[in-house]
């Protein structure tokens, strides 16, 4: 039996870079940086006073079909990098069976904010100052909830909450849902809000966060050899999946196929990722196989780089694993040196701009990559934007737990 084939045929995002994908992609491609110094951080007494924050984002003139205020920070920026998915896939179809339409959306954390705010009343109040509408807005599934309801899909709608790799497990998971014929259309990706000082505050605590407070902009330096730790960020991804015959029969524009999926875990520590990196190695590997390609046929490996000490070695490490002797060959860069680590967005992000690479021919570089690291050792596109055939595409998102996924993306043949 031939397997179902799955094909991106709808991008969207919410990012620091910019409000949508046209304007983050030029953001990234330009290697712009988006960190910035926080106020609201020194004010909060956090060591950390920067981060990668959403601006200009206004919710209310999107037009949900869903009162705004019901909606918490992170469920606003999915639905809104969700509504620009669905309109550039353009799926607002009166044929569209809507039973075999569903959604995923990861998160890290979920409405963190909310849930402070709530438990402040209760201290303060007691249980009867809490708002009806908690629960419903602290839920990690709220995002995926909303999506759903927004364009009334009736598949398979549910949350991954796997940290910084939420969001590769879903487009991963949703994929295979395609492949198994559970749906024909699924919109997945992730979400994450860092409005709450608590959510760097937590980070800072175990000392993961860049405290280059005076360089903002230059704080996000994945692979060399100054990274002090990783910068938070926020924002949305999302993607369109389609099965391919559904896609073409109904006329889509294709950007790729999401050809391959490897989802391992380390099994060895909470937060240390195993300097060996043979979970990451393992995940690249099984992507690989699973999309029936060779290591030899990867031009581009749009890296998890976080920059912090640890994983940027253990990525390294890994991706030498996995791809041998090719892997000097291969560009690697690192979204998050421009736009932060948005937590549960990151890897959809990541995804988008691996499609767009192989749409436009060109990878985004790697920015404020200055010294070397002689333990990080590959060609990190560093500071400009290269042009660049890609036909075939890894992207990592490696998470706290051990969780590592890797998802590869082709070139579809023809297109």
């Amino acid at each position: 039996m031939t397997r179902r084939r799955v094909v991106v045929t709808g991008l969207g995002c919410i990012t620091p870079a910019g409000n949508d994908v046209a304007s983050t992609w030029q953001a990234l491609l330009a290697g712009r940086s988006a960190v910035t110094y926080l106020p609201r951080l020194a004010s909060e007494g956090c060591r950390c006073r920067i981060g990668a924050e959403v601006r200009g984002f206004d919710p209310a003139r999107l037009g949900f079909r869903q009162p705004v205020d019901r909606l918490g920070r992170g469920s606003q920026f999915a639905l809104a990098a969700a509504q620009e998915a669905h309109r550039d896939a353009r799926l607002a179809d009166p044929a569209l069976n809507l039973a075999h339409c569903g959604t995923i959306v990861g998160t890290g954390i979920g409405d963190l904010a909310e849930t402070v705010r709530q438990t402040q009343n209760y201290l303060e109040q007691g249980i009867q100052a809490i708002h009806p509408r908690c629960a419903p807005r602290v839920m990690p599934n709220a995002a995926a909830a909303h999506v759903a309801l927004e364009f009334g899909f009736r598949g398979p709608s549910f949350a991954t909450a796997s940290g910084c790799a939420a969001a590769g497990h879903a487009i991963g998971l949703a994929a295979r849902l395609i492949r198994s014929g559970d749906a024909e259309v699924m919109v997945a990706g992730g979400t994450e809000d860092i409005s709450c000082a608590l959510y760097v505050a937590a980070f800072d605590a175990l000392h993961a966060v860049s405290t280059r407070n005076d360089e903002p902009e230059k704080a996000s330096r994945p692979f060399d050899r100054r990274r002090d730790g990783f910068v938070v960020g926020e924002g949305a991804g999302m993607l369109v999946l389609e099965e391919l015959d559904h896609a073409r029969r109904r006329g889509a524009s294709i950007y790729a196929e999401l050809a391959g999926v490897g989802m391992t875990s380390e099994a060895r520590h909470l937060t240390t990722p195993d300097p060996r990196g043979d979970a990451a190695a393992a995940a690249m590997a099984g992507a690989l196989h699973d999309a029936g390609r060779r290591p030899a046929d990867v031009h581009y490996v749009n890296a998890h780089g976080t920059s912090t000490p640890l994983n940027d070695r253990m990525e390294t490490a890994a991706v030498r694993k996995a791809l041998g002797r090719h892997a000097s060959r291969v560009c690697v860069s690192a979204t998050k040196s421009m736009i932060g680590h948005s937590i549960g967005a990151s890897a959809a992000v990541g995804l988008i701009a691996a499609v767009l690479s192989i749409r436009d021919r060109v990878v985004h570089p790697t920015i404020n990559y200055e010294d070397p690291d002689p333990a990080c050792d590959l060609d990190y596109v560093p500071n400009r934007a290269r042009e660049l055939d890609v036909d075939v595409a890894l992207v990592n998102a490696f998470a706290f737990g051990g969780h590592c996924v890797s998802l590869l993306v082709a070139r579809l043949a023809g297109a």
